[in-house]
């Protein structure tokens, strides 16, 4: 479904909610003696780790995201360095989208700590939004976690929300109406505005659009001359209250893909980056089989430290689901083009990290039959084999391929990976 819409609405009847900190407050959360202290949640607690998640009195010392953990243990020396623990942070995702739906059956998942939530066909049933705002704090503290705090954005549409829920952090709340916005956006730089990056910036720069307030009162024809896209209107709309074009809730996916940033301990073992690209490759068939797609193209890539790439790209004329074919169709390729070129290992020791994509999808129901080969029960056994995992947990059941002492792959969570929930 897509709620996009292209009328006038000034009254701020959408909230966009922006858990506080989210990693690091689930962990205080279960554990109350972390509660006020600097918390950094990282993939790896080694020297050379890095933060991915600061919790609020981590911020106030200094701490940021994507800092390296020896570096900010010397800005911080009593920081308490978490291994990040994906299953946690989903489960309060769900309980937390579960409580906003009391609220509204218009809520829609942004990513894993953000939400929106649209109370424009309720505005019968709320007479003041900013105390419904309020309610909402209320309701994630008393049946979440009372530890658990969000800042709330209010406007009319999902844009503004966005940018007025960062305007105050944390446990803010913040309202965006036609009467306050030009305050607001005075008081900006464009790279502030939320989809606006530094190419964007100088492209509006170079047309002659300097400010946010600029670009609110440019027309939306120099506005779309100047963006070379349809980009440019929408930034119109968004800044002047003409419509929403921010809430697509179709669940489609046109892609899927798989990463990992290598350690410096991985990258030095040929056996664990093999590990690592087949754990990939079967993370993608996981999600395939839940979704009951089979995907048509895939793309392998790999960075390295040397700034080089390597890149490629394979169309199957039979649909894949299986991630062991996947894998092996990656090392088929590997073989061939060093062999060609004479050159090192594609998975060599100035690995930085690995991507496995897989794109052009088509259900399961219409995958034509092979008539070679019967692919029925292996296609019913990963059917199984995710059901299992799915009622007893993910890792009573393994494949023999996955049985290790010591796995090199770690579940890890993206800020933006809710597509699986």
């Amino acid at each position: 479904m897509n709620r996009n819409r292209l009328s006038t609405h000034t009254l701020p009847t959408i909230l966009f909610i922006d858990m506080n900190s989210f990693f690091a407050s689930c962990e205080q959360q279960d554990n109350y003696w972390l509660r006020g202290r600097p918390v950094g949640v990282c993939v790896y607690t080694g020297r050379h780790g890095c933060i991915i998640a600061p919790s609020v009195e981590a911020k106030l010392r200094g701490i940021k995201t994507g800092m390296r953990l020896d570096e900010a243990m010397v800005l911080c020396p009593d920081l308490v360095p978490l291994e990040t623990h994906p299953a946690r942070y989903r489960e309060y995702h769900v309980r937390i989208i579960d409580v906003l739906r009391t609220f509204s059956d218009d809520v829609v998942p942004k990513s894993i700590d953000e939400a929106v939530v649209d109370l424009t066909n309720y505005q019968l049933v709320y007479k003041d939004m900013q105390q419904t705002a309020l309610a909402i704090k209320q309701a994630i503290r008393q049946k979440v976690g009372d530890w658990l705090r969000c800042s709330i954005g209010m406007a009319p549409n999902v844009f503004l929300a966005k940018l007025a829920s960062d305007m105050q952090k944390p446990d803010g709340l913040t309202v965006i109406t036609p009467d306050t916005i030009d305050d607001v956006l005075r008081t900006l730089v464009l790279t502030d505005l939320p989809g606006i990056g530094h190419r964007i910036a100088a492209r509006l720069q170079a047309g002659g659009v300097h400010t946010p307030l600029e670009l609110r009162y440019a027309s939306p024809e120099y506005l779309r001359a100047v963006c070379r896209s349809i980009v440019g209107w929408h930034w119109h709309l968004r800044l002047n209250f003409a419509g929403e074009v921010d809430l697509d809730t179709n669940p489609d996916n046109k892609s899927m893909s798989a990463m990992r940033t290598i350690s410096a301990d991985q990258r030095h073992s040929p056996e664990r980056l093999d590990e690592l690209l087949q754990s990939l490759c079967l993370t993608l068939e996981r999600r395939m089989v839940q979704k009951g797609i089979y995907c048509q193209d895939m793309s392998f890539s790999c960075r390295y430290h040397t700034g080089k790439t390597y890149n490629y790209e394979a169309h199957f004329d039979t649909p894949k689901q299986d991630g062991t074919d996947l894998y092996r169709i990656i090392q088929e390729r590997m073989v061939k083009f060093q062999s060609a070129h004479q050159c090192e290992p594609v998975l060599n020791e100035h690995l930085r990290s690995m991507c496995v994509a897989v794109f052009r999808f088509i259900p399961a129901d219409m995958v034509p039959l092979n008539l070679f080969e019967d692919d029925s029960r292996k296609n019913k056994f990963r059917q199984t084999l995710y059901e299992a995992k799915t009622k007893f947990g993910a890792n009573k059941l393994v494949r023999a391929t996955e049985l290790r002492d010591n796995p090199a792959y770690r579940d890890v969570i993206g800020f933006g990976n809710i597509k699986d929930l």
